[in-house]
Order: structure tokens, then sequence, then C-alpha cells
């Protein structure tokens, strides 16, 4: 075999390219992934942008990456080390604060504080949650079928969807069809009366989307954060030991001991066709490579409107892809500290440091920072997500200084104006403000700051339209409609050409499950 020949050429060294090809490999494939940057990760990457701190510039947290792929490629042997995030903290506008532990009695006796009658509901609430979690999960591992197809594969896949209705409860599927078309908010307050309570719930639906928490579907997105797990622990989050770039690393070592190469810095041009059939890829430096299949781990319209010529696709397919929905909405503040802040609701509590804070106060609050970004605007007082990850990792900062990593919306992509370091300079600004009202000696302890746009998603990551799920999670973008109809089964119209990335099924987050269930297709299609 030629040097520049592969059984599978990899588009993309983010987190899912990463597993497809250790999946690939595993099965003994020669397989090369191409990285346009210097680093692999994607969006699951840690960098040191100021010297001595490192942030996880993108993704921050751990929940969603499938046990299986854990098991399979053994990442904890590889690097791989997940460590707890034991409480979420929310700051209240009255100066009160409301404290989520992962010891279910602490948490109940905090929520009882607020409201008697939301403690009493929340285990209630935990359980229906949990339920409709477990129940939904078994659809990540299916290979989405095409429910208008009468071909025998789709058909098994019919069959397989329906065998996992039929063993639902009717309770269950109600509760299903409840949770994927209304809004978090519709949700959370038929169960609770406390403003903080149901406003950090129901910013894990508005998370990567550009809606607020008024907006159907947005109860969807919420299930979708809440099928996580850790090591068993069901609905656990976590850091990861060294970041984001922590998991990608693993990865990176189980997939390169299989046998896989890695290429950085190299972009790929174009994916190459003969005969109706993708044969290897051509790089922007001019190099070519060739291969029995090309998948690609870049967002939707990269993969299909960028790298491959439109007349290789059916016009209705061109036109669905570039109808997919990626408007991005966030933005992440990343801050260097030299000493951590003081939040004055609760100033003597360290283990509010090793968790998140969570500035969403109400679900009034979020909606009025939707409303902002609605007509293009920076979200005057934004939901930010906040990890210190220095507590929880010290490798992460200078011995006794620290690192905030902020999560952000809405910072949307389409500003009125466009994005400039002034707005940038503005998105800091909104964040720092609004930290301040819970933090006053937040700024003397800033050594630097970068903040990152959903522009500087796109530009850095790749990612068309700088949205993290590579595709809002909505209910026509999800199962067979994602991407598009037809095509959700990792298989694209062009032979040969495969595509497995958050914007494929079963969607965003560090989860890893579209790499594996594409390399599973692979291997399944044979084109050996």
């Amino acid at each position: 075999m030629p040097a520049d020949q592969y059984d599978a050429i990899i588009i993309g060294g983010g987190h899912n390219g990463l597993v497809a090809a250790a999946y690939l490999a595993k099965a003994g494939k020669k397989v090369v992934i191409l990285e346009r940057r210097h680093i692999v990760g994607g969006a699951a990457v840690t960098e040191e942008i100021f010297p001595g701190y490192k942030f996880t510039e993108f993704s921050y947290v751990v929940s969603l990456l499938r046990p299986e792929i854990i098991r399979d490629l053994e990442l904890p042997k590889h690097g791989l080390r997940i460590l707890p995030l034991p409480s979420t903290f929310t700051p209240m506008e009255n100066g009160d604060y409301l404290a989520v532990w992962d010891d279910h009695d602490l948490t109940r006796r905090e929520i009882y504080r607020h409201s008697p009658k939301d403690a009493e509901a929340y285990d209630e609430y935990a359980r229906v949650m949990a339920r409709a979690a477990k129940a939904i999960k078994p659809i990540i591992n299916l290979i989405p079928p095409d429910p208008s197809s009468l071909s025998p594969r789709d058909l098994f896949g019919l069959l397989k969807v329906g065998q996992y209705a039929r063993s639902l409860s009717e309770k269950e599927l109600y509760m299903i069809a409840k949770l994927v078309t209304e809004s978090s908010a519709d949700l959370l307050e038929e169960w609770f009366e406390t403003d903080a309570l149901k406003g950090t719930k129901a910013a894990s639906g508005i998370i990567g989307t550009f809606l607020g928490p008024r907006s159907p579907g947005t109860a969807y997105v919420l299930l979708h954060h809440y099928m996580g797990e850790i090591d068993g622990a069901f609905r656990a989050w976590g850091f990861a030991k060294g970041g984001s770039g922590g998991v990608s690393g693993s990865i990176l070592n189980a997939a390169q001991a299989l046998g896989a190469e890695v290429r950085v810095n190299s972009a790929v041009k174009q994916v190459k066709v003969k005969g109706g059939r993708a044969v290897g890829v051509i790089l922007e430096n001019g190099d070519e490579l060739d291969s029995r299949v090309v998948m690609s781990a870049a967002d939707p319209k990269r993969t299909f409107l960028q790298f491959v010529e439109p007349k290789h696709f059916p016009d209705e397919f061109v036109t669905s892809i570039q109808n997919f929905r990626t408007r991005g909405s966030s933005g992440k503040v990343n801050i260097a500290l030299s000493k951590l802040p003081e939040f004055t609701a609760l100033p003597d509590e360290p283990a509010l440091y090793r968790g998140a804070v969570s500035i969403s106060p109400s679900i009034d609050y979020i909606e009025r920072a939707y409303d902002d970004a609605k007509y293009g605007q920076i979200s005057k007082r934004p939901y930010i997500d906040m990890v210190f990850p220095s507590m929880i990792d010290p490798d992460m900062a200078p011995p006794g200084q620290h690192v905030i990593s902020c999560f952000v919306q809405y910072a949307p992509y389409d500003l009125e104006g466009g994005w400039d370091d002034a707005k940038r300079d503005q998105l800091g600004e909104a964040v720092i403000s609004t930290i301040e009202q819970y933090a006053p000696n937040i700024r003397e302890c800033i050594v630097g700051m970068q903040v990152i746009s959903p522009k500087d998603i796109e530009a850095i990551a790749g990612i068309t339209g700088g949205n993290i799920f590579h595709g809002e999670l909505l209910l026509h973008q999800i199962f067979f409609l994602r991407p598009v109809p037809q095509w959700a089964d990792f298989r694209t119209p062009l032979k040969g050409y495969y595509f497995g990335a958050s914007g494929a099924h079963p969607g965003g987050g560090v989860m890893g499950a579209a790499g594996m269930l594409t390399a599973k297709e692979i291997l399944k299609d044979g084109n050996w």
C-alpha cells in the first residue's frame, strides 16, 4: 500500500473524530486524522493563554461522554481522570443564595430553607426526570432509521424503535412527548415556586440554543443535559484533570496506541471524488491523500457545502443543509485571577469554589437576557455558568492563583454591527459587571481575560456559526432529522463519504457517540 493510501481519512481532530479513528484503528484499519489547527480536540482543548494559566477555552465540564467509549478505549489507562463537581451555587438578587449539592439530603434541606413545598416536589421531579432520561438514553445508540424508506435496514431500525417504544409505560411516553415539545419554563413552573431553583434548572434548557427558557422545545435541551453520568453516577458532572484537553488527550493517546496516525496543521481543502465516490482528500497545502472511505467530523455546513462540490449532492439535500440552524448564542470569558473573588452571599464557604456558580436568579432574568439577543444585542445581564478549574485541578494556574471559566449567554453570532474588539470588550464588561453584583471585589482579582465570541468559536474551532452543538438541538433537528431527513444514519449521498460529528445524531456536548456510531457503520458497510 502506498504511503499516502489509507483505509479511512478522518477530517477534523475533535473528540468525535478521535473516537471514530480509535474504533477504526482498533478494527485493524489504517487511519489518519487530519486537523487544521496545531492541536487536536476541536472545542475540547486546554491552552495556556497567559503564562502559567491554563484554560479550557470552549467546552469545560464533563458528563455526557459515553461510558462504553471510556470502557472500549480504556481511557483511564490513557490518562482520563474526571474530578467531581460537588455543587451548584446560585447567588440571589436579594443577597441570599441557593446551593444544590451532590448529597441529596443536603440539597433537600437547602431547598426546604426556601420553600417546604419545593423540597417535597424536588424528590418526585428528580425521579420523573431520571426516568425520562433513562427512558430516552437507549435512543442515543440507535442508528436513526428513515421512516419513509422500505429498505430492510430502515425497516429493521423502525422495528427497534417500535420495540423501544413498546417497552415504555404509558406514563413515560406521555412524559417524553411533553419534554420534547414544551418550554423549560412551563416544565419547571409545574413543579416549583422558588425563582432561583427554577432559573438554575431552566438554564440547562437554553445552553447552545438561540431560544429563551419560555420557548417551546427548550425542555428537551434540558433533558439532553440530564442524560450524563460519571462512573455510573447518573446526572453527575465533573471536570477532567487537565481540562477538556485532558479528555481529548486521552482519546488521542488511545487512538495512537491502536495505530491511528494524526496530522496537525493539515487543513482539508476538498474531498476527492472519482466515479461518484469519495476516494481521498486534497489539503490546502496541495498534498493529496487517498483512502477507501472519508469521514468528516466537522460541522454539517463545512462537511457538505465546503469540502465537497454541491454537484455531488441532490439539490434538495444541499438546500436542507443550507437551512440547518447553526446560530451561535454562546460566548466564553476565561479569566486569570491573582486571588479568589469573595461572594457576599456566602463568603466563608470554600466548597462553593469547587463546584459551579450559576448566575441565573430567575427564569425572567434569563428571558430578559434572551430579549436583548433576539434583537442582535449582547445581553446586558447575561446568564453565566462559572467554574473555578484551579480549585478542582491546581495545575490549571500558578501556585496560589486561579482561573475562572465563564460560559455566557447570550452573545449572538449575528450581532448588530458585527463582532470586533470593542464588542468583545462589551461582552467582557457585561460579564464582569454582572459578577460584580455578587462578588464586589472581582475586578481587583483579575490578572488577564480572554473573551471568545461565537465568531471566534467559528474562526478558532472551525464551527460554522459558532454553535457549540454544531446545530441547535430542536425537535426538527434531532434523531432521524439530524442533520437532514433520509440521511441521519451517518452515511451521505456521496458513496464512501460519512458524517459523524455533533451535528449528527445524537447531538452535541463532549459525548463521542456520533464518532463511535459512525465508525461502527463504516465497518458494517465493509468498504475494504
